[in-house]
């Protein structure tokens, strides 16, 4: 089933919960508890080349937290109406980003790891990986790809 109906409003901060002492921090991440689903799948890049960019796809049926736990990215998603440009930076905070919006993971900072839960396992035949074939799926008329976006303000307002 393919939810056309899934928007911008959709995609949320989150806080994660996280202890700080003498040592440093520790950031714990628990399926149902702490995020809205149960974790089947995590994956993360790291390494990526300087000005390349990744995803360029939308998950038919996964919804997915995703969270810079060194370094920074920035993220543009889009519903196919509207599009914002979300900052990942601290990794107290991941972004929720819903089944059925556009993803593009860009601007990697030197180091930056960027940590993806999921909660379906991977199958590339539920994720469309051209922008004319989202539109198509969300019933919407021809339009460019968003290049820059609305930011998506961060947590604290930043």
């Amino acid at each position: 089933m393919r939810p056309s109906f899934v928007s911008i409003e959709g995609v949320a901060w989150t806080k994660l919960p996280s202890v700080k002492d003498a040592r440093g921090y520790l950031t714990a991440i628990e399926g149902s508890e702490d995020i809205p689903f149960e974790i089947q799948r995590v994956f993360y890049m790291h390494g990526v080349v300087p000005g390349a960019d990744r995803g360029g796809h939308a998950h038919m049926e996964t919804d997915q937290l995703a969270v810079a736990v060194s370094g920074s990215l920035r993220i543009l998603v889009s519903d196919g109406h509207e599009s914002r440009m979300i900052m990942l930076e601290n990794p107290e905070w991941v972004i929720f980003i819903p089944q059925m919006i556009w993803i593009r993971l860009m601007d990697f900072s030197s180091g930056a790891v960027c940590l993806v839960l999921a909660d379906t396992h991977y199958d590339m035949s539920k994720s469309i990986r051209s922008w004319p074939e989202y539109l198509l799926a969300k019933g919407l008329s021809e339009r460019p790809e968003p290049v820059e976006p609305t930011p998506l303000r961060g947590p604290g307002g930043i």
